[in-house]
């Protein structure tokens, strides 16, 4: 199946595929996922990719209803769409940019066969970049103003900035060098700077500022306090110009304007969006930790997602499946939001990551033209490690009054964990995606333990939790989000709802805010 070419003005409410999903979803109240479940059943209703393993029969679902969302992706622009992004077009229509993340991870080959050669030198360069400053970091010849190796790393950025190199270096800490501490400081929360920093050595600290523009003001203002406490510690006039500072940036002339070094500067591009760029330099902080090897693994696998995602067929598509199943619940089941459980520590952040990757991509109320949605678009995304959400959230999933779709993520082998506490991990996780699905009917005298059953839930298992699987599985939430965005026809790619509330604090601290009679008062309370 292939979707047609881009229209303007496309309304996925409009066609007959979404009348027919409507009907569909009308005939669900009586489809029981436990009553459906058979092998025959899992067999079809399963995907793998680059060590990722997919079931998705436990999902309130039927072959008429799947056939239904493949029609409504068939009258999409969804293969348009894919085509135009990997080959560069601007489908970041409010911002006229491209949008070429999985250009970062993709051959030379490739790009060239895309018409894309310019960009496939400068990623080369900027790669070539990052392993020869994060080798000589992890190799210690990397010496601060007096002389000393490098043992502390501090990340200074928000949003993709942080939350991508974060979610990344604690994924694949069985990976870290010994010896070398990467700490991440995004929120503009004196606290945390101060706390992270009363503890480093500032002879054997570098920092790391990596803003797309150089101008965001929480990520600035950090690295204008941590410039204090290099001077101030170390006696440094210029710090930024010291071994103590490098810049990950879009914008090298506004860094260097502040005072850092050429040579200090690692660089991406306005076609890389921030939640999406810890494939580029942004990148840096996790090269160190693990090396440059293993951060081009990462690439890797997120490249073999990108060949999945372009070359199967559409029944056996991952990142689409995932896709039609949350437009499924989203626009026809009535289910507002999604818990992602991964049952994997080092994988904590990973809800977090996605709450970007989504939420920002997707809460969008107009189309690609302007025009005011009559659907809903993204979902609310939230989640936590298993087993810790069984012991909190895991009554609502259960006996709450509204279907919450689960994805539950899971590692087939561990090498980091003990054999007895894995197995009870990995029970945990199966005994619950089945709890869900089947339920269990009470007695008339203790209604309180009815558990109604039929909710729905993926499961996504990791062979192992390497490089490799790691950016395949971020790779695999990305087209995900590509492909919901390209059926709702919105643009995926801008974040224009960041803007307001940032506007007026720049210039509430300016004292130009034209402000309500509640904020006024409460700046009073403030003391202001």
């Amino acid at each position: 199946m292939e979707g047609n070419v881009s229209q303007s003005g496309f309304n996925p409410s409009a066609t007959e595929s979404w009348k027919t999903l409507k009907n569909a979803a009308a005939k669900m109240s009586a489809f029981g996922i436990a009553d459906a479940m058979t092998d025959e059943r899992v067999s079809r209703y399963q995907a793998q990719c680059a060590g990722i393993y997919l079931d998705f029969s436990k999902n309130r679902i039927d072959d008429a209803a799947l056939a239904g969302l493949f029609g409504l992706l068939n009258d999409s622009p969804f293969a348009s769409l894919r085509a135009a992004m990997f080959d560069g077009e601007a489908i970041n229509n409010t911002e006229q940019r491209a949008v070429l993340h999985t250009a970062l991870r993709a051959s030379n080959a490739e790009l060239g066969a895309r018409g894309l050669a310019a960009e496939a030198q400068q990623i080369a360069e900027q790669k070539q970049h990052i392993k020869t400053l994060s080798e000589k970091i992890r190799a210690g010849q990397w010496l601060g103003a007096t002389g000393k190796p490098i043992t502390d790393i501090v990340n200074m950025g928000i949003g993709g900035s942080d939350l991508g190199p974060k979610l990344a270096s604690e994924a694949l800490k069985e990976f870290a060098q010994p010896g070398l501490r990467c700490h991440f400081v995004a929120n503009v929360d004196g606290e945390l700077i101060r706390s992270t920093l009363t503890d480093l050595n500032p002879e054997t600290t570098v920092v790391i500022v990596a803003s797309k523009t150089f101008t965001t003001q929480e990520t600035l203002l950090n690295a204008n306090t941590a410039a204090a406490w290099f001077t101030e510690r170390l006696g440094l006039a210029q710090p930024f110009s010291s071994p103590h500072f490098i810049g990950v940036t879009a914008a090298p002339d506004t860094a260097i304007e502040l005072g850092f070094l050429p040579e200090q500067l690692l660089q991406f591009w306005d076609w890389v969006g921030g939640r999406y760029s810890m494939w580029s330099s942004i990148g840096l902080s996790i090269a160190i930790s693990i090396g440059f090897e293993r951060f081009e693994a990462m690439l890797d696998g997120a490249r073999e997602m990108d060949q999945h995602f372009l070359t199967a067929p559409l029944e056996q598509n991952m990142p689409v499946i995932l896709a039609l199943l949350g437009i499924w619940y989203r626009n026809f089941l009535g289910a507002p939001s999604l818990a992602v459980i991964p049952y994997c520590e080092r994988l904590e952040q990973f809800p977090f990551y996605l709450q970007q990757l989504d939420m920002e991509s997707n809460g969008k109320g107009v189309n690609r033209e302007g025009a005011k949605l009559d659907y809903q678009t993204g979902p609310v995304v939230w989640g936590l490690t298993g087993t810790n959400g069984q012991h909190s959230f895991f009554q609502l999933l259960h006996q709450g009054d509204h279907v919450v779709p689960v994805d539950f993520i899971g590692l087939i082998r561990d090498s980091l964990s003990l054999p007895e506490h894995h197995k009870v991990l990995q029970a945990n996780m199966l005994a619950q995606s089945a709890a869900l699905m089947s339920g269990k009917k009470a007695s008339s005298a203790e209604p309180y333990r009815n558990y109604p059953g039929n909710r729905p839930s993926n499961t996504l298992l990791l062979d192992e939790l390497t490089p490799k699987s790691f950016g395949a599985l971020v790779a695999l939430y990305e087209h995900k989000v590509f492909v919901q965005g390209a059926v709702w026809n919105i643009n995926s790619f801008d974040q224009w709802g960041v803007e307001l509330g940032k506007g007026i604090a720049k210039d509430l601290l300016s004292g130009d805010a034209n402000l309500d009679a509640s904020s006024r008062s409460l700046i009073g309370k403030m003391g202001w």
